[in-house]
C-alpha cells in the first residue's frame, strides 16, 4: 500500500551511514587497523555493522569497553577512517535512481547525519553529491545532534522548505524522533543497519524495504 507522503513533497532528507550509503566496511577496516596498533583482537564485521548507525563511539566501543579508553582512541580511529579513503563505501542499491527521480521531479534532497562535518564533506565529495545536495547538517553543524529536531529544522531552512512538506529517511530510532519532533514525515529505511522487526516499534510514518520502494511511492 502506498503511504500518504506530504503533498506537495518539497524535500526528502536522508541519514548518511546506513541509509544513503553503506559505509560499514570502511569503518570496520579502520577499527581493525586501530586494534592491530593496540595489540587487541578486533570485533567481527557483523558486530560493527550492527552499531554503525549509532556513530563512531559505538563502533569503537565494540573493541574498547571502557568509556575513557574509547575517548582516548577516538582521534586515532577517525584518522585511520579518513585514511581508508572511504573506497569501500557506496550508495545502497536503488539510491542513485531515487535521487535522480527526486531531482527530475524538482524535489530537493539533503543529508542530516551525526557524522563529523569534515568526514561528511569528504564522503559527499567523493560520491559526487556535494554539488547536488540542497542541505547538509552534520554532527558538528549545530550545538545539538539527532535526535534533536533542530537538526531537521536547520536542514529545512537551508533548503528553503517547510518541515510539513518534507520527508526524512533514516535507519535509527533517533532519526524518527528528530523527524517527528520537527513535524516532518518519517520513513524508516529497513535496508539499513537495523533489525526490521525491532524497527516496527519506532512509530515511523512509513517503512521502506529498499530505496526503489520509495521511488515507487513518488508515482
Amino acid at each position: 500500500m502506498r503511504p500518504a507522503l506530504p503533498e506537495p513533497l518539497a524535500a526528502m532528507f536522508f541519514d548518511l551511514d546506513g541509509t544513503l550509503v553503506d559505509s560499514a566496511p570502511d569503518l570496520h577496516d579502520a577499527l581493525v587497523a586501530l586494534c592491530v596498533e593496540r595489540g587487541i583482537e578486533a570485533p567481527g564485521y557483523s558486530d560493527v555493522r550492527a552499531v554503525t548507525s549509532r556513530g563512531a563511539r559505538a563502533i569503537v566501543s565494540t573493541a574498547f569497553g571502557d568509556p575513557g579508553e574509547v575517548e582516548a582512541v577516538m582521534p586515532r580511529f577517525l584518522e585511520l577512517y579518513q585514511q581508508t579513503g572511504t573506497v569501500r563505501t557506496h550508495p545502497f542499491p536503488g539510491i542513485s535512481a531515487l535521487l535522480d527521480k527526486l531531482e527530475t521531479r524538482g524535489i530537493k534532497w539533503g543529508v542530516i547525519t551525526n557524522k563529523a562535518g569534515f568526514l561528511t564533506a569528504l564522503l559527499l565529495e567523493r560520491l559526487g553529491y556535494a554539488d547536488r545536495v540542497a542541505a547538509v547538517v552534520a554532527g558538528d553543524t549545530l550545538p545539538v545532534r539527532k535526535p534533536d529536531p533542530q537538526t531537521i529544522l536547520h536542514a529545512c531552512r537551508q533548503a528553503g522548505v517547510e518541515p510539513a512538506h518534507c520527508a526524512y529517511v533514516g535507519d535509527d530510532p533517533r532519526d524518527v524522533q528528530a523527524g517527528r519532533g520537527a513535524g516532518a514525515y518519517t520513513i524508516v529505511a529497513e535496508w539499513g543497519y537495523l533489525d526490521p522487526q525491532d524497527a516496527r516499534g519506532w512509530d515511523g510514518d512509513a517503512y521502506a524495504a529498499n530505496a526503489a520502494q520509495i521511488a515507487d511511492w513518488l508515482g
